[in-house]
């Protein structure tokens, strides 16, 4: 009996205390070579919570499917879902201060430039009283709507080209970064679900606008732990209703 307790209390290390973790190091996104010290990483599942030493290294407890998040002071949070237990390269982007719009309030005008008179505007007011210069002249607005000439339609066909270009260079940039490969890597998910998957959860133009720059992987690995919630009917996708011929 008491040899059997001793070899208990001997196989306990290997057995009892033994821990699963992931390793890795963190770098700023800008600087590839720059890495992070200080960086709070944080085990969603197991609550567990460490932060990378002066060379940017971490080690934490952790299982594959686990979400760990990686967060640091002036830097865009990140969250990685392991598909497995490799050591990771984590690159944390900067966060961009945008500058707030000014309100003017009131503006004081040199009277010698507001009573200046312009010579083309007192053309286009004459032009406007069709040669008459008996009828009394347009002061409130030179021309009146007669010298408008389709610019209103010209600038509006304008910002519509902008809205579309802007909106082509939207979805060229999800074309890039929301690929099979890069789904594959993350969820393993392959053939009908990755296809099905990516047809689900490609992220709108308006998700990747609002938020930038728009962190892929942290999308997928919350889309992925959406789709696992799914019923495997709700993850195929419904076949549209056929149209009834003409009787």
């Amino acid at each position: 009996m008491r040899k059997l307790i001793i070899f208990l209390l001997l196989a306990m290390p290997f057995g009892a205390f033994a821990q699963t973790v992931t390793t890795g190091t963190v770098f700023d996104f800008s600087k590839k070579t720059l890495s992070l010290p200080g960086v709070t990483i944080r085990n969603l599942n197991s609550k567990k919570t460490t932060t990378t030493n002066k060379e940017g290294r971490y080690t934490i407890g952790a299982n594959v499917g686990d979400l760990i998040e990686f967060s640091a002071v002036g830097y865009h949070t990140d969250t990685l879902y392991l598909t497995n237990l490799l050591n990771r390269t984590i690159y944390l982007p900067v966060k961009t201060n945008n500058l707030k719009d000014i309100n003017i309030s009131a503006v004081r005008m040199n009277s010698q430039i507001t009573d200046a008179k312009d010579p083309l505007a007192e053309k286009y007011t004459l032009l406007s009283t069709g040669g008459n210069l008996n009828r009394k002249r347009m002061t409130d607005k030179v021309g009146g709507l007669n010298l408008n000439l389709g610019y209103g339609k010209y600038k509006r066909q304008q910002r519509k080209e902008a809205d579309l270009e802007e909106k082509e260079m939207y979805m060229e940039e999800i074309d890039e970064n929301f690929t099979a490969k890069a789904i594959t890597d993350l969820t393993k998910l392959e053939g009908e679900e990755l296809k099905n998957f990516m047809i689900i959860y490609r992220p709108s133009v308006e998700a990747v606008k609002g938020e930038r720059p728009f962190r892929y992987s942290f999308y997928i690995s919350r889309a992925f732990v959406a789709w696992k919630k799914l019923t495997p009917q709700e993850r195929k996708l419904q076949d549209l209703p056929k149209l009834k011929a003409d009787q």
